[in-house]
């Protein structure tokens, strides 16, 4: 059976619908709603489905569908990884990783990503060449609230819009969708690592990126930000000779596989 998602990118109907879909106006107006009290009864429904454990987290302030969406773990249930040679998941996810050669970050089916179409630009994705692209992909039933992967300084947080695509699997052989969707970069200039450029990158019905700081010095494990509903996505990119082997999750971007981490844990 088709998926609505297949059913969108895959048939001519729904390739007539995603103008529509994908506008920002649309975005803006679902996040709207799902911000207002008025959402709260699609809460029940959408936490027995996704099978998320609402005793994980803070659920006293959940007034709104996306106060549940973005609900905040309790401590102690994401500890950081304190080993200072180790780098840690800045998400829940789904990860892989792809080798940076000449400008291509990954290939995911019939689409190529560019560190410079990714990025916007060609001389600050000139700096990735011969490094690691770290993907990160969040499921609606994931923590939508994600951390700094580094300690070090943070810059400001550039924003990049666009058209907002799911970055669904099954959209990926007709669009390419991380670079079209609206996204939001970081570059942390680290004692151990070299400079780590950080990306949330939004989806279908994502109307927000939501980063708390700008240019500031950070450390491994703070919160940076928090999706609103709706899958996402987290980009990392290393420099070359920097940071740990990451081979396994090397091969599972060569193998089309996903490796699923907790944030805060060492990759």
């Amino acid at each position: 059976m088709m998926t609505p998602v297949q059913f969108l990118y895959h048939t001519n109907t729904g390739r007539a619908l995603l103008p529509f879909l994908t506008d920002r106006r649309l975005s803006r107006l679902c996040g709207s709603f799902l911000d207002s009290p008025a959402s709260a009864f699609l809460i029940p429904g959408f936490v027995k489905r996704a099978g998320i454990d609402l005793s994980e987290f803070e659920t006293e302030n959940m007034k709104s569908f996306n106060d549940c969406f973005s609900r905040k773990i309790r401590d102690g249930l994401r500890p950081v990884c304190e080993d200072p040679d180790a780098l840690i998941a800045p998400c829940d996810g789904l990860a892989k990783a792809f080798p940076i050669r000449e400008d291509t970050v990954l290939h995911v089916k019939e689409c190529s990503y560019t560190v410079s179409s990714l990025l916007g630009n060609a001389h600050l994705a000139a700096r990735f060449e011969g490094g690691v692209c770290l993907v990160f992909r969040l499921c609606v039933n994931h923590y939508h609230r994600y951390c700094y992967i580094e300690s070090g300084r943070a810059s400001r947080n550039v924003f990049l819009p666009g058209v907002l695509h799911t970055v669904r699997p099954d959209a990926l052989d007709v669009f390419p969708v991380f670079a079209q969707n609206c996204r939001s970069y970081t570059l942390i200039r680290t004692r151990t690592a070299g400079t780590v450029l950080q990306m949330e990158v939004g989806a279908m019905l994502v109307g927000r990126i939501r980063n708390h700081y700008e240019e500031r010095d950070v450390v491994r494990g703070l919160e940076k930000g928090y999706f609103q509903y709706g899958g996402s996505t987290v980009i990392v990119l290393l420099q070359k000779g920097k940071g740990p082997s990451l081979e396994r999750y090397l091969e599972a971007g060569r193998t089309g596989t996903e490796i699923p981490v907790l944030m805060g844990q060492r990759l």
